[in-house]
């Protein structure tokens, strides 16, 4: 399992991902409409591209696939955003001073070298008894 901080990484990669599917869903399944009620009426409407005309790579979605497609991609997106922040809330220190913070950290390095102190003589000992049992199969061996 990844620590909170390679999660929450992971997380918004995701959001940034599916922030780009649904731009690009909406883009290119979006039903075609006037720009402006009446073109004519506009002048600055150009004529050689009538409301009606699609872009090459727009499929258009029917509206209740469509609107039933943007919910479910917001759906998604609020998911998301709620998991990053429960991530976000369950990082430790948001709630304590940076003295108490200090404080951790300092009984954690403690802890640490004690840890390595028993892992050193742990290495020791090992070494110890590798040696005994060389002799003891040298002494087999004779």
């Amino acid at each position: 399992m990844a620590d909170r901080l390679t999660q929450l990484q992971d997380c918004l990669d995701q959001l940034a991902l599916q922030f780009y599917a649904s731009l690009r869903y909406i883009s290119t399944h979006h039903p075609s409409l006037p720009l402006h009620p009446n073109p004519e009426a506009n002048p600055h409407f150009p004529a050689a591209f009538p409301a009606t005309d699609t872009a090459p790579n727009q499929r258009p979605d029917t509206p209740t696939t469509f609107g039933a497609a943007q919910r479910e991609l917001a759906e998604d997106l609020v998911a998301k955003v709620k998991e990053i922040e429960e991530l976000e809330e369950s990082l430790p220190g948001l709630e304590k001073s940076e003295e108490a913070q200090r404080s951790r950290i300092r009984e954690l390095d403690e802890e640490l070298r004690g840890a390595d102190e028993e892992r050193t003589e742990a290495l020791g000992e090992r070494e110890k008894a590798i040696e005994r049992l060389d002799e003891a199969i040298a002494r087999v061996a004779r």
